[in-house]
């Protein structure tokens, strides 16, 4: 089972040395990947009253693509969105900034995506919020012919390619594409396309019932169920508490976990980074 962390987004601030920090201080520890959240725009409690989404507009998002091409070039992890929002997104570009981030890392990218939740960010970025969730099944069938194919064609009910192309193409064609969701619907949408997922929920009887439907989906699809990774969250609760939840995902068989210090209380990201030297002593990972 990998280990990786989850980019501290909306605690790290904008020091741009404490970015570069952090990614090159996880690495040296041990850890294999680094998972960043995604969000273009917070909506104003002011003016969207009575505002009760997690993040505002004082919540701070490093741009998930823009950071990644800046950490490629640092480190050597791996580099995980988890995940982009994507139907408020532009398909070819995210396809076109995918391609470039796994060019830059070497073949060392996941691409986290979902449907989000923010009907403000939706509107500011002029997409649709009712039908993300059918926009977003099309835009994975066409960002996966565009980095697995010199030429694209593609008339679909969303989106229209006429005979173009990206170039250069990705390392991996095509990149993994792993999906987010707790809904009914996510996880058959997850077993029908998705490489691999990541659960909104702790490992039990909940997650068992979810993985039901993603197999079903999977093999109702023609797929193999056990080929679809999964990847856990584990908050940040002092080492032993840690080691045993962490325990727990390896037990139901994920391939990947991420530990998640955000909200933790840990201050700046020194405080970040001593939680996980901490993390990474009581999990035995191979310090480079």
């Amino acid at each position: 089972m990998q280990i990786g962390v989850v980019f501290p987004q909306t605690e790290i601030g904008a020091d741009v040395g404490a970015v570069r920090a952090y990614a090159q201080r996880v690495e040296e520890q041990g850890f294999a990947h680094v998972l960043a959240y995604d969000h273009v725009l917070g909506a104003d409690p002011a003016v969207h009253a009575p505002w009760t989404g997690p993040y505002d507009v004082d919540t701070t998002f490093h741009e998930p693509f823009v950071l990644y091409g800046y950490l490629a070039a640092i480190t050597s992890l791996e580099l995980v969105t988890g995940i982009i929002i994507l139907p408020q997104r532009q398909t070819a570009l995210v396809a076109k900034q995918a391609a470039e981030v796994d060019l830059l890392t070497g073949g060392r990218f996941r691409l986290g995506v979902g449907l989000g939740w923010n009907a403000v960010e939706y509107e500011a970025l002029g997409k649709s919020f009712t039908d993300r969730g059918r926009r977003l099944t099309e835009q994975v069938e066409l960002m996966r012919r565009l980095w697995t194919e010199r030429t694209v064609t593609f008339d679909g009910g969303y989106e229209t390619v006429r005979g173009a192309g990206l170039a250069p193409l990705p390392v991996q064609r095509p990149i993994p594409v792993w999906i987010g969701g707790q809904s009914q619907r996510a996880y058959t949408r997850i077993g029908q396309l998705a490489d691999g997922w990541f659960p909104q929920m702790p490992p039990d009887s909940r997650l068992e019932e979810a993985r039901q439907v993603v197999a079903t989906a999977a093999e109702q699809a023609g797929r193999d169920p056990a080929t679809i990774g999964m990847e856990g969250r584990v908050s940040w609760r002092g080492a032993e508490t840690l080691v045993d939840h962490i325990g727990r995902w390896r037990a139901v068989g994920a391939s990947h976990v991420s530990i998640n210090t955000m909200n933790a209380g840990l201050g700046s990201v020194d405080g970040h980074l001593d939680a996980l030297a901490m993390a990474a002593q009581a999990l035995d990972l191979p310090r480079k």
